[in-house]
């Protein structure tokens, strides 16, 4: 997994509440387990039209936004299925973060084992970083891990809270079997010792 330290990059806002999994992965599209692959697909049905062209309207389809790394949505983000599909076509459409007041715990806790930062912060603050996000591609938004504080492109910074061991996941490239492997001379000891104390095992 990718590690996550300080990011820069273009924001995009989208000010919809109750985005739910099916918005950002349709069920069509549920037929693999691949994690690449999937960031064509992502807000399929937002991005595209039934004849399958783009929808000019649509954020990520302006050439503002096209580059995107991190978003910025409404209330109660990621609800709906818990299919693990939806953080996957985030990543791979290049999103590593996603700002809103509020997610889905599941929604929430598989970002963190994708590689994304998924930040929660008060609305009147959602707010000002949409605002901000509606400046476009000459306005870049920092998201530091480390110090924990998200930075709009006119400098004003705003702290968020994030678990210590999530963020030390992210911070070292750590999935779950990162977290296990980082336990393999411990491992290896233990399995030493048993298959002498227990050779008949």
């Amino acid at each position: 997994m990718d590690k996550f330290t300080t990011l820069t990059g273009i924001a995009a806002p989208l000010p919809l509440i109750n985005i739910d999994t099916d918005m950002i992965i349709p069920k069509q599209f549920l037929k693999t387990i691949q994690r690449s692959g999937l960031g064509k697909n992502l807000f399929d049905e937002m991005r595209f039209t039934d004849d399958g062209s783009e929808n000019p309207d649509f954020v990520l389809n302006k050439p503002a936004y096209r580059e995107t790394e991190i978003l910025v949505a409404g209330d109660n983000f990621g609800c709906g299925s818990s299919r693990e599909h939806a953080p996957w076509a985030i990543k791979d459409f290049g999103i590593r973060c996603v700002i809103a007041p509020s997610f889905a715990d599941i929604f929430y806790n598989n970002c963190f084992k994708n590689g994304i930062l998924p930040i929660a912060l008060p609305q009147e603050v959602v707010d000002v970083l949409m605002k901000d996000a509606e400046k476009g591609a000459n306005a870049r938004m920092t998201v530091d891990l480390e110090t924990q504080t998200v930075t709009t492109s006119d400098g004003e910074s705003f702290s968020f809270e994030v678990d210590p061991f999530r963020k030390h996941c992210l911070l070292e490239g750590l999935d779950d079997i990162g977290l296990s492997l980082e336990k393999s001379a411990s491992i290896d000891a233990f399995e030493a010792q048993a298959a002498t104390s227990r050779p008949w095992v």
